[in-house]
């Protein structure tokens, strides 16, 4: 098992996830802006590995810009080597690789042009993990999209456009199940139709299901990955006290998630914690799952 967190972190003294205005852009801010993001990424991937964090979701914001029309720098060959001195860390220490588009990626709009920028911004995800040189287990999860009026010419939809993607994006999209529209019954409505493997959200889980237990479904999204995908991933968090339905918990309840725990025992899964505190609360999972020898 292994267990990480989202994007941030918040004690390190950098942020690999700096952006900047459209307005301003220039070749020279994004070459700047990109190098100091691979700089901070590979600065938080070295404390992870300290603090036997081994599970990371790489920001999409890694090279700002990159599918944008504005874009027409080579970003790809000219911190290639950047890229590939992170991606051989990463595979030195067995570090499991997530990324995460926007909720604007939507690739079973009803508008064509909004499709097209989704999977342009998919071609950009799959080239960063490729340039990094990482297996088809490095993923790129998305939710399905819209319900349009009619969840099922929706996902007749998002299975059109699906088969239509690159390669190199189906070996590593996945698909989420989400707290609105899509329950995990619909996902694996649309594994039997593509084989698309499946990440289970355990908050969205609480507010979207079909009535099936927490463990019933994330057994049967398991059965959704093969062994060149890897472990089955989890998104894991809990709910905010007194905050709009959804809305993560700042800090890890270590108590609800010993629970948690208990609901998975005896199922292979990597866990990544949604949590506000970032760093903060992956550094007392761990702690957690080393006193319940997990890890």
């Amino acid at each position: 098992m292994k267990l990480g967190y989202v994007t941030i972190n918040r004690g390190i003294g950098c942020t690999a996830n700096s952006n900047f205005r459209l307005a301003s852009y220039s070749e020279e801010k994004l070459k700047n802006t990109v190098k100091n993001n691979l700089d901070c990424l590979f600065k938080i991937l070295k404390f992870n590995v300290k603090n036997d964090i081994f599970f990371f979701r790489i920001s999409s914001n890694t090279v700002p810009f990159a599918s944008h029309p504005i874009c027409k720098f080579n970003w790809v060959d000219h911190f290639r080597g950047q890229f590939q001195e992170i991606g051989e860390f990463i595979k030195e220490h067995d570090i499991r690789i997530s990324m995460h588009p926007d909720q604007f990626i939507v690739i079973n709009s009803l508008k064509k042009a909004v499709v097209d920028k989704s999977i342009k911004d998919l071609i950009y995800h799959a080239n960063v993990l490729d340039t990094m040189g990482l297996d088809n287990t490095a993923k790129i999860q998305i939710h399905v999209g819209g319900v349009y009026n009619n969840k099922k010419e929706a996902v007749d939809r998002f299975c059109r456009v699906y088969k239509t993607l690159d390669k190199s994006i189906k070996k590593r999209l996945v698909i989420e199940n989400d707290e609105r529209s899509y329950n995990i019954k619909d996902c694996l409505d649309i594994n039997k139709i593509l084989g698309i493997p499946i990440i289970f959200d355990t908050l969205h889980h609480q507010y979207n299901n079909n009535k099936e237990s927490q463990r019933e479904a994330i057994l049967r999204a398991k059965e959704t990955w093969k062994d060149q995908d890897g472990l089955l991933m989890i998104d894991y968090s809990s709910q905010e006290i007194g905050e709009k339905k959804g809305k993560h918990i700042t800090s890890i309840d270590l108590n609800l998630f010993k629970k948690f725990l208990k609901d998975i025992i005896g199922i292979d899964l990597d866990i990544m914690l949604e949590i506000k505190d970032k760093e903060k609360s992956a550094l007392k999972a761990v702690k957690l799952l080393k006193e319940l020898a997990y890890i």
